[in-house]
Formats: structure tokens, C-alpha cells, sequence
């Protein structure tokens, strides 16, 4: 697990999980926290345990989403009785309730807003990111007292556009709806870089600071990859904001 960033303000702790430390089989060794891959259950179960026992919340202060490639937001103010249902997207002001994102070549995105007490946590595959998951996000933030200025974005480890190879057809109607996107592969293919044309999205809409985890999710066995591997785990980001 990797830390984050501290606020004078509200301490924001931020968490991006690996394969390694869960109690999975292959191929979904070992840490993996998706219960919708096809895993033993009470593997994943346990390994939910674990997530919140290393982060040092009980396990129902994290709240976990139905993912489903849209650009459906929800607002959450309590603990969940299970996956809030149809977003990819989840915002809080709640201290001490942490907000999950599952990813395997997605791109996992963390931002808070400090000193308005404002957190989210997103999941923006390709889908989710040409049709505007991004911008929804940060309405909904700044409904709730969030300024884009103040807000601070984590790009978590994701496809990167030298491996995400895709139609050019593809490409280039995702360049249309998120400029910077565009990539050329390794192989000099059309590609896509999610991560560039979210930064993009990011910077151009007023957002403070940016901050990218470079790992590619194809490159690097340590981290899940659904085009690697499938089927496959899926790692989770994490972000929550500690009682005052």
C-alpha cells in the first residue's frame, strides 16, 4: 500500500493496493478485492478484512461501488450495507468513511478538497472517461463546498498509452471527447493514454494539482492487468479523511 498527502486542514490519507498480501488463488494472487471477477468469495471477504484492519478502519466504514463504465455519481454520508449500486463515482464529507475505487487497467482517480472536507473516489476506464465521469465528479464536489483551485487529484496506476493498444477508430473517437488522450504504442499503433487526457480534463477545469502514479498496469506483475491476465483481481485506491 502507498501512502499519501497530509493537509493542515483535514488529514486526507490515500491508499493504491498491489497483488501481493491477500489470501486469493491464482489467477487471482493474492490481494485481490474485486468480487465480481469470479474469486472464492470468503477469499475476497478476507482479504476486505484485511484492506480495513491495514488501514485502520472497521470494515464498514468502507464503501465500496457497483462499477459499471458510467458517468453516475453518488453522494454517500454513512456506512453501506453493500456496493452502492450503479456509480462509478463516489463523494463525501464524511470523516473516517472510506471511499473505494477497483481497477485492472482503469484508471483510479483520488481527489480531495482539504480545507472544504471534501473527498471522491472514481473509477474512469475508457468509457467511463470519454463520456464524462470527470467533470460529473466535480460538480458534485463543488456542490458541497469543494473550489477546483484547492482540489488535489491522484491518477492511480492504470494502461499506459505506450501498451494500450486500440482500433484507430477507437482512438480517435475517444481523442474527440477527451482531448489528449491519443497515444502511439510501443509497436507505433494507435493507443490510448487515459491518464494524459484525464490530467488534461483535470488541469483545464481549474484543478490545483495533479499527481500521477506512473505504473503501467500491462508493465508491472506486481499490480493486476485485465488485458495481461484475464481473468484476473483487481486492486483497489483508497481515500479517506481522519476525524479532526
Amino acid at each position: 500500500m502507498n501512502d499519501a498527502h497530509t493537509s493542515n486542514a483535514r488529514r486526507v490519507r490515500r491508499v493504491v493496493t498491489t497483488r501481493r498480501g491477500g489470501v486469493s488463488a491464482a489467477p487471482y494472487d493474492s490481494f485481490n478485492l474485486g468480487d465480481h471477477v469470479g474469486d472464492d468469495p470468503e477469499a475476497v471477504a478476507v482479504n476486505r478484512r484485511r484492506l480495513a484492519e491495514g488501514i485502520g478502519l472497521p470494515p464498514d466504514r468502507l464503501v465500496w461501488m457497483e462499477q459499471i463504465h458510467s458517468r453516475n455519481v453518488a453522494v454517500v454520508t454513512e456506512p453501506q450495507d453493500g456496493p452502492v449500486a450503479a456509480t462509478d463515482a463516489l463523494v463525501t464529507t464524511v470523516p473516517n468513511l472510506a471511499l473505494v475505487t477497483l481497477s485492472a487497467d482503469c484508471v483510479p482517480i483520488l481527489l480531495s478538497d482539504d480545507d472544504a472536507g471534501v473527498i471522491a473516489a472514481v473509477h474512469a476506464g475508457r468509457i467511463g472517461a470519454r463520456i464524462g465521469i470527470v467533470p460529473r465528479v466535480l460538480d458534485a464536489m463543488i456542490g458541497l463546498g469543494a473550489e477546483p483551485a484547492r482540489i488535489g487529484a491522484l491518477l492511480g496506476p492504470a494502461a499506459s498509452g505506450r501498451r494500450y493498444e486500440v482500433p484507430l477508430a477507437m482512438q480517435q473517437d475517444v481523442e474527440t471527447h477527451l482531448p489528449g488522450s491519443a497515444s502511439r504504442t510501443e509497436k507505433g499503433t494507435p493507443g490510448l493514454d487515459l491518464r494524459a487526457g484525464l490530467r488534461r480534463q483535470l488541469t483545464t477545469a481549474g484543478v490545483g494539482a495533479v499527481a500521477e502514479d506512473p505504473r503501467c498496469t500491462i508493465e508491472d506483475t506486481e499490480l493486476f492487468s485485465h488485458r495481461r491476465d484475464a481473468p484476473t483481481g483487481r486492486l483497489a485506491a483508497v481515500i479517506w479523511m481522519e476525524s479532526a
